[in-house]
């Protein structure tokens, strides 16, 4: 797991607030902060990095930050912010509506509008989780999910509950885990925020929105876990506590079944593999596995069927003779995040 800590202790008094503003900002994307305790600024900072996902632990002392439109002209990385309060006051105001939260309350932000917020430690430092993640990889309907700006979201029960305890309990055992638990814990987070966001969104929702979300849950589960051989109907709709009946159902209203989207969609990854650069010393049949193709030769006659090519000519033909499939072997989380477009299936 790749951390980075911030503590004051280690810069001088008069540096702390910049220092730690400028790290805090970084995380995030950059705006206007300003407290009243520049002096004798008192905070620390915890950044995971779960891949594409970011658990950033923050403590400080009574703030005030803004985003505004030309912060975000300037630079938008379109980030989603899950804050959750740990300890004192916070006030959000965000998206046409003004969120007042208290210890134990969860809110949405996203860094593509303009935010004014307020931090208040009565007693001292307030304590903050947020949970970044890139608005592109959260599986829901993204004007649906923009509803639940600065929404008051309750931590205490039912799905906020379960990642309130999740990143409660991430805060107290990082030192435990190791670089290769960072993007299943990643994969964790992502499903409890998108879980948390779901319930809030479909209690309103009429029923054909209420399938359109399930079958994004569904495409993003199964994008995230293409390289499990044993990736089946059976597996996905326990995830999802629905029937394999019902999860046949819902992919043949888009005139696909299940087997075959998720077919098709590891050839795609591993098509987009073949063809990446920095994947150009990486084995064909290694390829094959992380897309989910244990047996080689399968790998070939399916990739052959669907693009008229073997897959080694085709590496070939978009990256040139120098594509050889060489021995070398990176990691097996290395490579680009392929995502599914929502309307695929």
């Amino acid at each position: 797991m790749i951390e980075t800590v911030f503590r004051v202790e280690d810069v001088p008094a008069p540096e702390r607030f910049e220092r730690w503003r400028e790290m805090a900002c970084a995380s995030h994307a950059p705006a206007e902060v300003h407290t009243d305790h520049t002096g004798n600024f008192r905070a620390g900072l915890r950044l995971l990095g779960l891949g594409p996902v970011q658990a950033i632990f923050f403590d400080c002392l009574s703030l005030r930050s803004r985003r505004t439109p030309r912060l975000i002209r300037q630079f938008d990385p379109e980030l989603y912010c899950l804050s959750f309060v740990l300890r004192g006051d916070v006030t959000v105001t965000h998206g046409g509506r003004e969120a007042i939260l208290d210890t134990a309350s969860l809110t949405l932000s996203t860094t593509s509008r303009p935010l004014q917020g307020r931090i208040h430690a009565d007693g001292g430092p307030a304590r903050v989780v947020d949970v970044v993640l890139p608005r592109r990889l959260l599986p829901l309907p993204e004007k649906r999910v923009d509803r639940l700006l600065a929404m008051p979201l309750s931590g205490r029960a039912g799905p906020g509950a379960l990642l309130a305890q999740f990143l409660r309990h991430l805060a107290a055992e990082s030192a435990r885990y190791r670089p290769p638990d960072a993007p299943r814990l990643g994969n964790v987070a992502l499903d409890l925020v998108s879980a948390l966001l779901a319930h809030h969104l479909e209690s309103s929702l009429p029923p054909e929105a209420h399938r359109h979300a399930l079958l994004l849950r569904v495409q993003a589960f199964v994008q995230r876990h293409l390289g499990d051989p044993d990736l089946t109907p059976g597996r996905i709709a326990a995830a999802h506590h629905i029937s394999v009946r019902s999860l046949h159902r819902l992919f043949q209203q888009h005139g696909i079944t299940v087997a075959a989207f998720i077919r098709r969609q590891r050839l795609e990854r591993a098509r987009r593999d073949l063809a990446d650069p920095l994947l150009r010393a990486y084995p064909v049949h290694a390829i094959a596995a992380r897309s989910g193709f244990p047996r080689p030769a399968d790998f070939t006659r399916a990739f052959r069927t669907v693009y008229g090519t073997p897959p080694r000519d085709y590496r070939r033909m978009v990256l040139g003779d120098e594509a050889t499939g060489a021995a070398g072997r990176p990691s097996p989380g290395d490579g680009p995040p392929l995502l599914l477009a929502a309307g695929d299936g």
